[in-house]
């Protein structure tokens, strides 16, 4: 009976998305293989797996330069796997649904809710209108406004760079198709171009906030109320690109591989550029593997925290590091609860973002020990680098990708996927258990820690 019982059962959201993500990257590993995808040779089987699974989950690692490498056909299927892994198949069909006007039962919504983090069924209708009409309008924006730049450089091609580079950039996915002539150099010629550069962050920035600070300032006049985790991402975000401007100008001011040969105008652009790019986005400005240890550090650090959650962005998200954050100086206060902005933040909701780091932690620990286990010659900082950049979807690259072998690229291949997707969400995919609660109730045990 229990066995039949589970066959009805609907499959769990988790898993919905898990498998969704799984199907796209095998077409698009396929499609890859194609002939007519490359401009000389078909790229090879781990090429392509490795190329699609970083663009679904809009990472940015890469084996080839697509400008170099990928025919019109290959950067145009580039482009779409980047839209589907940014804004997901499950938003788009949830909206497709609504817009079809079609009645959508509770396991749609739930899927849904899942995926966007919502607590309540009836705001992810809205919600997923706001995200699709957002995405639109933002990626339309900055597409024109790169267009201003790249058409009269680049004549008609300059059109499709500026659309390239605008759904790149909003996805947080960090591929571009400048590298034609001087393959793997990102966004290092633009730092004397302010247009180009401050449309690129603005699209990184509004890409990485999260739809759901969108939905809230979208119905502010109606609500005259702003949340919690609105408040809470538009600060951490602040702060953190303001850290990691300032890491970056400090410790590289005086490098003479990255900030130090710029004028001012240009150290200031290519500093403030790194910060944001770090979240996830992917993009260069300067010589990622020239940079000095201790910026490689920080970024590390911010590549780690990522962006908003229900973003484009990866990482732990902005909200997870605010919650442990604020959990550490609630303690530090005698407050038995986590504190933000003068509300309580749920135990739940504190035991998640713990989970969520830790798992966060051991995946990076896993993927940095396969790396040095298979390659022993590569530098502690530049392999642990690798492994956050591909768990927090960052993108960006010391140089460690292109130098692993099969399986250290297999181990990235996961680290990105797990990042996407998860943590939670994967274990509880591969999981029996549904996500929710039990309902046991269990005897109260204590334990001294500190």
């Amino acid at each position: 009976m229990k066995r039949e019982e589970e066959k009805k059962r609907p499959m769990h959201p988790e898993r919905v998305i898990l498998l969704s993500f799984l199907g796209v990257i095998t077409v698009g590993t396929l499609l890859f293989m194609l002939p007519v995808m490359t401009r000389k040779e078909p790229l090879r089987f781990m090429e392509a797996l490795f190329t699609a699974t970083s663009s679904v989950c809009v990472t940015g690692l890469t084996l080839i330069d697509p400008a170099a490498t990928l025919s019109a056909p290959g950067q145009i299927l580039l482009m779409v796997l980047i839209e589907i892994g940014g804004i997901s198949m499950v938003t788009f069909a949830t909206f497709f649904i609504f817009a079809l006007k079609k009645r959508s039962g509770f396991r749609s919504i739930r899927l849904a809710q899942e995926y966007t983090n919502l607590d309540l069924f009836s705001q992810v209708k809205p919600l997923v209108r706001t995200i699709i009409i957002t995405t639109v309008l933002c990626q339309a924006l900055g597409a024109g406004v790169l267009c201003l730049h790249f058409v009269p450089r680049f004549g008609l091609k300059g059109v499709w760079m500026s659309a390239f580079t605008a759904v790149s950039a909003y996805c947080n996915a960090g591929f571009d198709i400048f590298g034609a002539n001087a393959p793997f150099t990102s966004m290092t010629g633009f730092n004397g171009e302010p247009l180009v550069m401050g449309a690129v962050m603005a699209l990184i920035v509004t890409g990485g906030l999260g739809f759901y600070v969108f939905y809230d300032l979208l119905t502010y006049r109606k609500n005259h109320h702003i949340t919690l985790h609105t408040k809470t991402v538009a600060v951490f975000t602040l702060a953190l690109i303001l850290f990691g401007f300032c890491a970056v100008l400090g410790f590289e001011w005086t490098n003479p591989k990255t900030l130090a040969p710029m004028p001012l105008s240009q150290k200031l652009t290519a500093a403030l550029f790194q910060s944001v790019t770090a979240r996830t986005a992917g993009f260069a400005s300067v010589n990622i593997g020239e940079m000095q240890d201790v910026t490689k550090l920080f970024m590390l650090i911010l590549m780690f925290i990522g962006a908003g959650s229900g973003s484009t962005g990866g990482g732990i998200k902005v909200t997870t590091f605010a919650v442990l954050v604020m959990t550490v100086v609630s303690v530090l206060r005698g407050h038995e609860d986590t504190v933000i902005f003068g509300r309580r933040v749920e135990h739940k909701t504190v035991a998640k973002s713990l989970s969520v780091a830790a798992l966060g932690l051991l995946a990076v620990l896993i993927v940095s020990s396969v790396i040095v286990l298979e390659t022993p010659g590569m530098r502690g900082i530049d392999v642990l680098f690798e492994a956050v950049s591909a768990f927090s979807t960052a993108g960006l690259s010391t140089g460690v990708t292109a130098s692993c072998g099969v399986k250290g690229l297999l181990s990235l291949i996961l680290a990105m996927f797990f990042g996407r997707v998860g943590p939670v969400c994967f274990i509880i995919a591969l999981g029996n258990r549904d996500s929710k609660a039990d309902g046991r109730v269990l005897p109260e045990g204590r334990i001294m820690v500190g």
